[in-house]
Parts: structure tokens; sequence; C-alpha cells
């Protein structure tokens, strides 16, 4: 399971372009519950996930994050611009993957943008993801080249 027990930089440790989210309404450079998506955030993030995996969650009705997500505390998420980086970073020629379009509004304020690969912001939700928020599932094949086909995506 997924827990809200992180640590998050505070608004003086970001630069002047970063969105800061924090457990404690004082050290936020936004008011608390202001949905991320409306600060000039992605309302549509996306989620690489194995068909296995991604199956038994909708069995149980919820996805509690693959081993990755365990272990760092949050479930990762990638916008429009970074998922192709993403797929090719994390997920190079592994066949049998669903992308999966999360709509980040209905995430509340779980979901953080946290600076990570060269500073930016990427979502990650402290919580388990519901059902509810899925927009829709569907394979990620590989190209000729090994690469995964995307097709269009939503912002």
């Amino acid at each position: 399971m997924i827990r809200a027990n992180r640590i998050f930089a505070s608004s003086s440790s970001l630069g002047n372009n970063m969105v800061a989210f924090s457990p404690k309404c004082d050290d936020v450079l936004f008011p608390c519950g202001v949905s991320a998506y409306r600060q000039g955030m992605n309302r549509t993030i996306y989620k690489i996930v194995h068909q296995k995996l991604w199956r038994e969650a909708e069995r149980t009705g919820a996805f509690e994050g693959a081993p990755i997500d365990h272990q760092d505390g949050f479930i990762h998420f990638s916008t429009a611009d970074q998922v192709e980086e993403t797929a090719t970073k994390h997920f190079s020629e592994q066949e049998g993957l669903l992308l999966v379009a999360i709509d980040a509004e209905v995430l509340g304020p779980s979901l953080k943008f946290e600076p990570s690969r060269g500073g930016a912001l990427f979502p990650h939700l402290y919580a388990t993801l519901p059902m509810a928020a899925v927009k829709w599932v569907r394979p990620l094949p590989l190209d000729e080249d090994g690469l995964h086909r995307f097709g269009e995506l939503e912002q």
C-alpha cells in the first residue's frame, strides 16, 4: 500500500517555475486542495504497467502500484510529454504492457508534481489509484524497431 508519509520540498527550495505540494498548508505555493492541473499541470497523466498487474487491479477495484512504486512510496506517472522517454528508459523492448490514461483531477491532493529526471516535474500519487480515475486503457505495442507506439495522447 502507498502511504502519504513522505517529506516534501518546501517552496523556498524550489525554483520559481516549480509547483510544490505538501501535507502542510503553510508550506505550499498554492492553497491546500487546489487541483494540480488547474495550476498549469496536465489534466491527463499516464501509467505504463504490465498487463498482469493491471488485470489484478481491475479485479480488485484499485491499483496499489508496481514493485518500484512500493519501493519509492508513491505511484509513478508521466505526463504526455514525458511518457515516451519513461518507456524508453524503464520499459525498453518490453512486451505485454498497457498504457493507462488517468484523470488527474479525480486524484485530488494526493497527487503531487515533484522534481525528478533533469528537474522535470513528474506526477506522483501518494495513495491507491481508484478505478474511477481511469479514462482509458490500451495496449502499448512495439514497432519493428522495438520502440513503443503511443499514438495520440491527451494533455
